[in-house]
């Protein structure tokens, strides 16, 4: 099996130090893998503890201490960043993911030529009412704006090619939405979920909570907007502004021709203001969509990212 980069953002979690790298030992076994574990700024000793593992377990840990707590989705970016594995696994330092599913999710997305292997907590253990079916609401939500249909977004344990995988860049609280943009760069056949089994969290504080879902759908409103318009912003302005100034200037021209062709009086009339407003609103959208377009080329060609990705290239010599 090609090697395998398991990444494990941890905060916080002293209590679940040993027993997680003691686990990973025994999962990973002779198996060519490495283990990336990236402490997001603990204060409880977690990082301590962690250095005590990784200087007893050898090379295989790599432990990597970030500054201060920067937050799930940074941490996961600097494993990722890091990994050098060739299928990059993903999963919580809760112990509620269990590490014996990584090898299958690695050996499936291998067998299968697939890019992301999902894991699905079809099981729950987790608190109803504050848990479950917040998820329950989130991921149906998700499911419906970003077209990639998984049951479980929340589930951390994920299988993917490093290759599609590295094409991306985390921010804000966005790796729960993952998935959602390799769809950008794969085709949505190549993402598949499998149960994935679930325990109970036997050690530390849950650091989700309800008032996350909230965080959820603001990031959600900007991930449905970055996958369909991200290259052509104008398409999304454009169309609203074209829409509102048509609008606008129907309720112009009506009123012209009523007040010079009918000596109607129209100065108080709601229309007027209307009209005015779809008018103007619809000079802005456009405006918004042009300066967008301009963005869009500048974030592309000042980083030098390209508008594709390239799966492999088979090149052939020619006969002698």
């Amino acid at each position: 099996m090609a090697l395998i980069s398991v990444v494990i953002p941890l905060y916080n979690e002293i209590g679940n130090v040993s027993p997680l790298c003691a686990a990973l030992s025994n999962v990973l076994g002779g198996a060519d893998a490495e283990v990336i574990i990236v402490d997001d700024g603990s204060r409880d000793g977690s990082a301590a503890a962690l250095d005590r593992e990784a200087e007893a377990r050898g090379a295989r840990f790599k432990i990597i201490h970030l500054q201060r707590n920067f937050g799930q989705t940074a941490a996961m970016q600097a494993g990722i960043d890091a990994a050098q594995g060739e299928v990059i696994v993903t999963l919580d330092a809760d112990l509620q993911n269990d590490p014996e599913d990584i090898l299958p999710l690695a050996q499936r997305l291998l067998e299968e030529n697939l890019d992301v292997v999902a894991g699905w907590r079809k099981n729950r253990q987790d608190s109803l009412l504050l848990r479950k079916i917040p998820s329950q609401m989130a991921n149906h939500l998700i499911r419906r704006l970003t077209g990639v249909y998984l049951h479980d977004y929340g589930c951390t344990l994920k299988a993917y090619r490093a290759s599609v995988i590295k094409g991306v860049r985390l921010y804000g609280e966005m790796h729960r939405f993952i998935p959602a943009w390799l769809s950008t760069l794969t085709y949505t056949d190549r993402i598949v979920e499998v149960p994935v089994r679930h325990h109970p969290r036997r050690a530390g504080r849950s650091k989700y909570g309800i008032t996350r879902t909230l965080r959820v759908l603001v990031d959600l409103l900007f991930v449905k907007f970055f996958l369909g318009y991200s290259q052509r912003p104008m398409h999304f302005f454009g169309v609203t502004g074209l829409a509102l100034l048509s609008i606008g200037s129907a309720m112009l021209l009506y009123l012209f021709i009523d007040k010079f062709g009918f000596a109607a009086e129209i100065s108080g009339r709601p229309m007027l203001i209307a009209g005015v407003l779809f008018f103007l609103a619809g000079l802005q959208f456009l405006s918004t969509g042009i300066l967008g377009e301009m963005l869009a080329r500048i974030y592309h060609e000042s980083q030098d990212k390209k508008t594709y990705v390239v799966r492999h290239t088979v090149h052939l010599d020619p006969p002698a």
